[in-house]
């Protein structure tokens, strides 16, 4: 049987990749009203009573850090007279 992606649902499970103290220590995926989101957790502790609590967050699928994309490139129509050989 096929797994079939409802809306508004996802799976968060414990991050088998975590190689840092910064990493989640929980990962998954969240579809909110058919967005894809990554979605981080991490276990925290409340300094003053002492309680154990999740730490959330939700980053949309598609989204791309500006110091990800690609930089274009400069492209001359003058010949280059500087030949490297």
């Amino acid at each position: 049987m096929a797994y079939e992606k409802k809306p508004n649902t996802g799976t968060l499970g414990r991050n088998k990749r975590k190689e840092s103290d910064s990493h989640p220590d929980f990962s998954g995926s969240l579809n909110v009203e058919g967005k894809d989101y990554w979605l981080s957790g991490w276990i925290k502790e409340n300094k003053s009573t002492g309680e154990k609590f999740f730490s959330l967050s939700a980053k949309a699928k598609e989204a791309i850090r500006a110091d990800e994309r690609p930089r274009p490139v400069a492209v001359s129509d003058e010949p280059d007279d500087e030949i490297p050989f």
